[in-house]
């Protein structure tokens, strides 16, 4: 018997976009579930982690996208640190922030606002630290 995924023509863009940034395998999880015990920003989150994964591997990119849990994310890698697979959720997390700032046409951080993105208290501190390593290199 052969085993197929299947992601709804929906959201296979964007699930094949997350998957090329990432440079991650989404159906390698197995859903164990170690990502979700050894997070230290679970409290913050709406989705659970391997939750997370569960909706890339169906194809529900816009449970996703719509979550907290992208922004609660503090790229700490101890999800890929306990993953019996080698899967870097916090690549993964990154990946979908991306795709997320893309779709609303901010994927550009200027260094001059970075002073008044600090001082938003509304701006996720994720997504500021983010863009400074993509854009400090």
């Amino acid at each position: 018997m052969i085993r197929t995924k299947h992601i709804p023509d929906k959201y296979e863009k964007e699930i094949l976009q997350i998957k090329k940034i990432s440079n991650e395998m989404i159906n390698d999880c197995m859903q164990c579930g170690k990502c979700t015990a050894g997070c230290p920003a679970i409290t913050e989150m709406d989705i659970l982690p391997h939750q997370i994964m569960r909706h890339l591997q169906l194809g529900q990119f816009n449970k996703v996208i719509e979550s907290k849990t992208i922004w609660s994310c503090a790229s700490c890698f101890t999800c890929a640190a306990r993953c019996p697979r080698g899967v870097d959720l916090a690549s993964l997390m990154e990946a979908v922030r991306l795709i997320s700032l893309r779709q609303k046409g901010n994927n550009r951080l200027k260094v001059q606002n970075i002073g008044q993105l600090m001082t938003d208290e509304k701006m996720p501190q994720q997504a500021v630290v983010s863009a400074l390593r993509k854009y400090s290199k």
